[in-house]
């Protein structure tokens, strides 16, 4: 096998693709600093037990696994950074008010989401604890909104949903006979009719049809639609109990903020079968498409007491994002203009070298008897000497062709 092979889904980012990601990255940390969110850089890998702990089967199964040599113990390396900021709230931070936290980094996953998705995507996020009323939401999903206006994301589609309304179904009604949970929620977010159908043959009716109804409630949320919309299906097809009448009545809420008043290019939506990602979530949930990816962007919501395990339970809410996938979307910059300068000994050059990179040049010196190749940046003037001791910047002098 040849050394340089990498493995599947995992490839290097080379420098122009590199640059959009470190920039993308700083002007989105930037924005989350402007709404008061502190950054935290938890580690790449952690005790299992503390990376996997409420979060279901599929973190699980993308998780790396190994045995710490120092310890014994199972290690893992983090395939989601949303439960050590948890971690971090909890145990580290033990803040009695609201707290608003950010991150940037690398995650892991064993498998990639789809066949041509990095195995190793760069995760940005930020996360609000401490507050559990939908202002907390709300601002959230402005955040993520303004993410994708940073990176020149116009139109945006957001996914709504409420993964406790499952729960509620089950709490009523029982549990499915023979099928596993997790199963169950796989049929539904796939939409498998004809599966669902067979695997609820054996549950009770009011709990079949309930459930059958899942995939069918969705659709964008246009209160001029002739039935109403897809949340007034929902009150219509599903048993309007206390939490499965208080989830909808969020959704509505919060698609009824008027706070997409601000935001024209943005298409609210709801889909109560959509139950993708980690099982932490516990309330309002919500999933962003943009143009150019078939695949959600981003993905956030409510996981009041996801903390607890680590000692003190709080409400949060947030959302993560995969840098790598927003920063392909931006086109490419053409190079960035630079200085040419030769390679000299002479303390005046260092001087006026050190002043030009000082004021924002960039200021690339040749090596002797070396080409100059880049992929970032084009040379369009350089450093010379004027006979008097002093350097100058003149316009790169083109070399005439004979």
């Amino acid at each position: 096998m040849l050394r340089w092979l990498l493995p599947e889904n995992i490839a290097d980012v080379l420098p122009s693709e590199a640059r959009r990601i470190e920039e993308l990255r700083r002007r989105l940390l930037d924005l989350y600093r402007s709404y008061g969110y502190e950054l935290v850089m938890p580690p790449m890998i952690e005790h299992i037990e503390s990376l996997l702990t409420g979060s279901g089967r599929d973190l699980g199964l993308r998780t790396f696994q190994l045995v710490d040599q120092m310890s014994g113990r199972t290690l893992g390396l983090r395939a989601d950074i949303t439960p050590q900021v948890a971690r971090i709230d909890a145990h580290l931070l033990n803040r009695t008010g609201v707290a608003r936290l950010c991150y940037a980094g690398s995650v892991l996953h064993t498998r990639a989401t789809n066949p041509f998705a990095t195995r190793e995507p760069i995760q940005v996020g930020a996360e609000v604890y401490g507050h559990a009323g939908l202002e907390a939401d709300l601002e959230v999903l402005e955040l993520i909104v303004r993410s994708l206006a940073v990176a020149d994301c116009q139109r945006v589609r957001i996914d709504l949903c409420h993964v406790g309304v499952v729960p509620a179904l089950l709490s009523l009604h029982g549990p499915v006979p023979g099928l596993d949970e997790e199963d169950l929620y796989a049929l539904l977010q796939g939409k498998d009719q004809p599966g669902l159908a067979q695997a609820t043959a054996a549950a009770p009716v009011a709990l079949r049809d309930a459930l059958l109804a899942l995939p069918e409630l969705y659709g964008r949320l246009d209160t001029a639609a002739a039935d109403g919309g897809p949340l007034a299906r929902a009150r219509r097809l599903l048993p309007q109990t206390g939490p499965v009448s208080a989830a909808l009545d969020r959704l509505e809420r919060l698609a009824g903020s008027p706070i997409w008043q601000r935001w024209p290019g943005v298409e609210l939506s709801v889909d109560l079968a959509d139950l993708r990602g980690y099982r932490y979530h516990n309330g309002t949930t919500f999933a962003v498409y943009v143009d150019g990816l078939p695949l959600a962007l981003a993905r956030g919501g409510r996981y009041d007491d996801a903390g607890r395990v680590f000692g003190r339970g709080r409400p949060a809410t947030g959302f993560s994002l995969d840098l790598r996938a927003l920063a392909s979307l931006q086109a490419s910059q053409p190079p960035v203009s630079a200085v040419s300068a030769p390679w000299s000994d002479d303390p005046a050059l260092a001087d006026a070298v050190a002043g030009l990179r000082a004021a924002g040049e960039i200021v690339i010196q040749a090596l002797p008897d070396s080409e100059q190749e880049q992929q970032e940046f084009i040379c369009d003037r350089e450093l010379v000497a004027d006979g008097d001791g002093r350097w100058i910047v003149r316009p790169m002098q083109q070399e005439q062709v004979v």
